[in-house]
């Protein structure tokens, strides 16, 4: 044996591999089963967000529907908000048929996958111009049935994957949502106007399109069917009725979460952890253009450049987190993601200079992509009782969107008021606090693993 490793089997540690084996390792845990599911399952989820969103604008003004009417359509979004209000219903319940065949959680995402198909049909085969309060309901429909996939593909990823598999899971997700929602817009309006060309009237170019996205859907509906169930706790059928479980459920998920060390503490680091990351990301469309860019620099280097940046630090992410521990990946993340808004700064003095543009918005993205699986599996770390993962991962979802929705609100404001290069100089200070709760949390033992109990000794 290696002098080296001689300490290690004196204590009855195993020596560590050579770096080689441990990349390998790495590597190897993109390729396993149950991650690939999740690449698939994330392909489904991000298809149908623009569909009654983006797409859906551009549609009703190809067909000529007035622009008020198309900016109330944005409130067709609300089940994405609040999704986590029916979350207990898909803990709690089974699918008659469906779950008996294929367990409670593929159960449920089959069916939901069935409901988004048809939702999708039916929006897209009626008539903006005639029906718009059938299109609303249409839109309604599909944001209600894909939250709901939503709340059951975050249950499955958070039960089917090991603790170590969930970044690598999640950066699988996170690159084939962003290819779903680009087959869902730029796809969509590409065969309309190839329609478009063979002749096809647009209203039912808009039909034939929407019947193609809810096509791809199947494509999730086969992960689903190719996944494993993952384990059912006991006592999910103790109860007969239905109202009565899905209750219990709901009040279970909030207790046991909040009975938990530090569950306040917890709870806002989950809210302000990535906040600088969002109180600086709702601006940079607005700073991109403000300081003279023309709308296709925004397009290629903010949306094409953005696009592979991501995609890159997901991967890397997954990546790193396997050969460190959480603690250590949350702190690296947090401080990438606070440099990052600092090359705002930078941005912000050259000015108008594509090559800069370009550099800012790849390490912008790129942290981002690394600061976003990490902390995404951080969540899903949180949510370790089977009997609500849903309920549980719905809300800490929720609460984590605070920070890019109410507390970001004033970033114009703020931008108006300091001039770009002090408001992104502030936005990195916005760190801060979410890393000081990291740091107290670590303190804590809130990232300590369990200890095992001590062996006993033969008596004797």
């Amino acid at each position: 044996m290696p002098p080296s490793d001689a300490p290690a089997a004196a204590e009855g540690i195993e020596p560590r591999k050579p770096l080689p084996e441990r990349l390998a390792a790495a590597l190897a845990v993109f390729l396993e089963r149950r991650v690939l599911v999740i690449l698939f399952l994330g392909f489904s989820s991000g298809l149908p967000l623009a569909l009654s969103g983006s797409t859906l604008a551009i549609r009703m003004t190809d067909v000529g529907v007035d622009l008020g009417t198309i900016g109330l359509f944005s409130l067709v979004g609300l089940p994405y908000t609040v999704k986590f209000l029916w979350a207990p219903l898909v803990d709690a319940t089974r699918v008659p048929v469906l779950s008996r065949w294929l367990g409670r959680r593929r159960g449920w995402l089959v069916f939901t996958q069935l409901l988004l198909m048809a939702a999708i049909v039916y929006l897209g085969f009626v008539d903006p111009l005639v029906d718009p309060w059938f299109v609303a309901l249409g839109a309604v429909l599909v944001a209600a049935a894909s939250a709901t996939q939503d709340i059951v593909i975050d249950a499955y990823r958070v039960e089917s994957l090991k603790t170590e598999e969930q970044a690598a899971g999640m950066a699988w997700f996170v690159s084939a949502y962003r290819i779903g929602m680009l087959i869902s817009t730029a796809g969509c309006v590409s065969l309309v106007a190839i329609l478009e060309g063979y002749g096809v009237d647009t209203m039912q170019g808009w039909s034939w399109a929407y019947a193609a996205m809810a096509v791809f859907v199947l494509i999730g509906t086969g992960a689903a069917l190719a996944g494993r169930e993952p384990m059912e706790p006991e006592g999910m059928a103790d109860d007969r009725n239905a109202a009565v479980r899905v209750g219990r459920t709901a009040v279970d998920a909030f207790a046991e979460f909040l009975g938990r060390k530090d569950a306040i503490a917890v709870l806002a680091f989950v809210v302000l952890y990535k906040f600088c990351d969002a109180f600086a990301g709702v601006m940079t469309g607005p700073f991109v253009i403000s300081i003279g860019f023309d709308k296709l620099a925004y397009a290629g280097i903010v949306k094409g450049v953005g696009l592979f940046a991501v995609l890159a630090g997901g991967f890397a992410g997954g990546f790193m987190l396997r050969a460190m521990s959480m603690v250590t990946m949350l702190w690296i993340a947090g401080f990438l993601q606070m440099g990052s808004n600092l090359v705002f700064v930078w941005q912000a003095i050259v000015g108008v200079n594509t090559t800069a543009l370009a550099v800012t918005i790849a390490v912008e993205n790129f942290t981002g992509g690394i600061g976003t699986v990490i902390f995404v599996a951080y969540l899903s770390s949180l949510c370790n009782d089977a009997r609500h993962t849903a309920t549980q991962f719905a809300l800490l979802t929720a609460l984590a969107a605070v920070g890019r929705t109410v507390l970001a609100a004033n970033a114009g404001y703020a931008a108006e008021a300091f001039g770009w290069a002090t408001f992104f100089a502030i936005t990195a200070l916005a760190a801060i606090p979410g890393l000081a709760l990291l740091w107290w949390l670590q303190l804590r033992g809130h990232f300590d693993k369990p200890k095992a109990a001590p062996a006993s000794r033969p008596a004797g």
